[in-house]
């Protein structure tokens, strides 16, 4: 066995992964830089992965909606890896994680201001299926 279901919501899903550790880490303005934040959620993230040995995660980059559209996909791309490279420091196969930018194309939070901005500046782990 695995040691993961294939239940909906159950163990080693994408819902199990949001409810119980943490799906996403949130960026200061231009950064790819982890918060101590970030790295809190990024641990419980890598215990759960070893728990789960057959889950792979895409993570994906986002910006908020400043900048040009190239440099919100590098941007993107940047937060994306320094997940994914904090997980492999933590003994997470570098395989078990793809990367993604989506840039500003899929915000979080409509909105022009601080607010919708701060929660559009992320990287999201998603279990790929």
């Amino acid at each position: 066995m695995n040691g993961r279901t294939n239940v909906p919501g159950g163990p080693g899903s994408q819902q199990d992964l949001a409810t119980n550790v943490g799906d996403r880490v949130f960026f200061a303005y231009d950064s790819a830089v982890l918060s101590p934040i970030a790295t809190q959620t990024l641990d419980r993230q890598a215990a759960w992965l070893k728990q789960y040995p057959d889950v792979v995660l895409t993570v994906e980059g986002h910006t908020d909606e400043r900048g040009t559209r190239e440099y919100n996909l590098a941007l993107g791309d940047r937060r994306a890896n320094a997940v994914k490279n904090y997980l492999v420091a933590l003994d997470i196969e570098p395989v078990r994680i793809l990367t993604i930018s989506y840039g500003e194309e899929r915000p979080a939070e409509a909105g022009n201001d601080e607010a919708a901005w701060a929660n559009n500046r992320r990287a999201v782990s998603v279990v790929s299926t």
